[in-house]
């Protein structure tokens, strides 16, 4: 009977959003990574959702922000409350299970960064935390036999980070880690927008822009997508609207794009040659949110000369392979590494 309560559950704790996995159950929790405080009396008034709708429309008493940068913990106290909601919701509120979590972080992460996820984990109500790289995970989670004696490349980009692996017998071979990934699309495109076009938008309307019409490549006159959007002009201080284009977004994101090709080019130039040669045959495959971008595939393997595929729902791969690697922890024990 308790053996059946032993809960488990995998989280890929995201700069922008944290999903959760149970084993059996999948997905159950897929909310942005925010949490709005009340300054008077430091409250947290709400987490994921609820407070991702007051990011940019909040009084100056409450303060609705993102405790994680760049895929780590810049706010150690509203990231535990962050995961303790997280956890809760999970389990259905039952206080007596403590459950085992195992979260996933980017591979470049230092000791300490990495202690301050199993703290705040286990400060969050977990029984016992364990932690696992995200392009393992990422790679579990898109069903690459990642325990074989071949090489296979993943790119998983997310919001705050992009990182790039090469990954055999169940270990990374080769890997890199850049701070360039959804939000900083974001905050490019709302850079542009506002130097071409003299207005200021905010970051949810320049993620919407990415979402609805970005392209990391050029499309053809006919495939073009356009979309009118509401902001503030820079000059005269008042409401304006315009109509953009994909050509606008694939403008904006020149720069970040060079950074994703030039680390995927470093991993793939510290690859050993047996490696290199099964990446060729079997292609890099990109998973994550900002995978989602299109045409990032084509961008990719026109760049380096490697084929890029999408994995099948790329965003929830670092949270699958999170749940499946803790179901199945005796088996990934030398790919993750666990501390008490």
């Amino acid at each position: 009977m308790l053996h059946m309560l032993q809960k488990k559950i995998g989280i890929d704790l995201g700069t922008t959003s944290t999903l959760v996995y149970l084993p059996k159950r999948g997905i159950i929790i897929n909310e942005p990574s925010v949490v709005a405080i009340s300054l008077l009396d430091k409250k947290v008034l709400a987490v994921g959702d609820e407070a991702k709708d007051m990011i940019g429309r909040t009084p100056d008493t409450i303060v609705a922000k993102r405790p994680l940068r760049d895929g780590v913990i810049a706010d150690y106290k509203t990231t535990e409350s962050m995961l303790r909601y997280f956890i809760n919701k999970a389990i259905g509120g039952i206080k007596l299970f403590r459950p085992e979590v195992m979260i996933a972080v980017p591979a470049g992460i230092t000791s300490t960064e990495r202690r301050a996820v199993i703290d705040a984990t286990m400060s969050a109500g977990a029984k016992a935390a364990y932690i696992i790289k995200e392009p393992i995970a990422s790679a579990i989670g898109a069903n690459i036999p990642i325990g074989s004696a071949s090489g296979h490349m993943v790119v998983d980009m997310g919001g705050g980070t992009s990182e790039i692996a090469v990954i055999s017998l169940g270990g990374i071979v080769t890997n890199t880690s850049i701070r360039i990934g959804g939000v900083k699309f974001d905050y490019a495109i709302a850079e542009f927008i506002r130097k071409k076009y003299g207005l200021a938008i905010g970051e949810r309307t320049s993620e919407e822009i990415k979402i609805r019409i970005g392209s990391a490549m050029y499309l053809d006159d006919n495939e073009r997508l356009k979309m009118n959007i509401k902001g503030r002009d820079m000059i005269s201080g008042l409401p304006r609207s315009i109509e953009v284009n994909s050509d606008d977004v694939t403008e904006a994101l020149q720069n970040d794009l060079q950074g994703v090709i030039s680390a995927v080019k470093t991993v793939l130039f510290n690859t050993p040659p047996e490696l290199s040669a099964d990446v060729m045959d079997k292609g890099m495959i990109l998973t994550g949110g900002s995978s989602l971008l299109r045409n990032i595939d084509t961008l990719l393997s026109q760049a380096t000369g490697v084929p890029a595929y999408v994995a099948d729902d790329a965003i929830l791969c670092v949270a699958k392979g999170t749940g499946v690697a803790l179901d199945n922890l005796e088996s990934y024990k030398r790919s993750i590494l666990s501390t008490k």
